[in-house]
Order: C-alpha cells, then structure tokens, then sequence
C-alpha cells in the first residue's frame, strides 16, 4: 500500500499570519493616537508635568523620569527637574525663563511631520524653546526622522510612553503651550494644524507672555507676525 500523502496546508495561510500581524500593529497605533472620549491634553492653568528624558542623538538610555521627590519608585529615585545634562531632555528646564512650545508624538503617518513646521517657525520667536518628546519609538527610528528633516529642535525619547498618560496624550501630534514657569496657556492642539494656525498660536503665547511679565529678546520683536 502507498503511504498517505502528506496534507497539503492551505496557500493562503501564510498571508493570513501576516494579516494578523498588520491588524494588531494598527490597533496598537490606532490606540495611541485615536482620541479617547474627554481627553484633551492639560488644560489652560495647569502646570507641565516635570519629566527628563534620553535626547534621541545622544547616548543616554533610560525611561523617563519623571518623579517630583525623590525614591518615587517607578516615576524615578531624582527629582526629574533636577536630572540636567547635554543629553538630556528637561521640561523644567526648558520652561525657565521662556514660554514653551511642546509637541508629542508617535512617528506613525504624518505625525512628526509638526516638527518640521515647529522649526520653520522657531527663528521668528527668538526666546521661545521648541522641543518635542516621542512617545514608545526606537532610538534608531527617530535618529533618521531627526536626519531626514534636517531638525535641529531637541527631541527626546519616551521609551516607555510613561508621558502619555501624564500629558493626558489623545492624538498624534499632541502641542501644548505653556508660559515662563511651566503654566499651560492655552488648549493643546490635537492633530496637526497648518503652518498659519501654528504661527498664530505661537504669536498668541508670546503676547501672552510678555502681558505676564516676560522679557521677550529684542530681535525677535517684530518678526513673529510675518
């Protein structure tokens, strides 16, 4: 008697895996940048949450810290707003003295594409600080977005996506303005807007700003409209 032959698997069944595989790779993104129900990012008058992250061109690793006393388990054994180096993000840092423009984000779609705007804009708001924070991506992957925009704006390393939860993250980009001392000044933006909307946004903190007592840089004055 002949043996059986073998049984033959279905030749669909290898896309089918890899099917699967993009479904959960999109539920996965779907959930970090779709818009849970009444989350909108802090609120005007609330405060940036203290974090310090990895700069993505340095060599730091790291999660975030972003404890506010020390041995804050998980958050982190220092104060973030005492965790200060070249190749270090630091929120604190960034809103001492200067009204801040900060943008979250994952590098899914256009995305990151606000950064590129963000830094068009910056050498007309001299005395601003741009940055931004990317939220669960490779340090390798947003080294080549870094490159291929030509960015020079600081962008840091979320590892774990510990500021998601932090900075109440509902879209992709998420932008939030804040005053000299970290208070938020106006609603975040929730999804990538024109260039014109950005500037008139950026222009509206500044003006804000000075009202509040802040000392814009002379050289600045003048250029933010245009």
């Amino acid at each position: 008697m002949s043996p059986p032959e073998p049984r033959r698997l279905p030749r669909y069944g290898g896309y089918a895996g890899l099917l699967a595989v993009l479904i959960l790779v999109l539920i996965t993104i779907n959930t970090i940048v779709t818009k849970p129900n009444g989350v909108k990012g802090l609120a005007p008058g609330e405060k940036l949450a203290p974090f310090a992250v990895p700069l993505a061109l340095g060599s730091l690793n790291g999660d975030a810290d972003t404890a506010t006393r020390a041995n804050e388990g998980a958050a982190g054994r220092v104060p973030a707003c005492r965790e200060r180096g070249a190749q270090i993000l630091n929120v604190c840092q960034l809103y001492e003295g200067a009204p801040v423009v900060l943008a979250l984000f994952v590098d899914a779609g256009s995305c990151a594409a606000v950064l590129g705007d963000m830094q068009a804009l910056s050498g007309s708001f001299a005395g601003v600080r741009f940055a931004a924070v990317a939220i669960k991506n490779g340090r390798a992957q947003i080294r080549r977005l870094i490159y291929s925009r030509g960015l020079t704006l600081p962008v840091g390393l979320d590892s774990d996506g510990a500021l998601a939860a932090l900075y109440k993250v509902a879209t992709c980009p998420q932008v939030t303005f804040a005053y000299p001392g970290g208070e938020v000044q106006s609603k975040a933006l929730l999804a990538r807007p024109s260039r014109a909307t950005l500037r008139r946004r950026v222009a509206e903190l500044v003006a804000a700003s000075r009202a509040h007592g802040w000392k814009q840089p002379r050289a600045a004055r003048g250029s933010a409209a245009g």
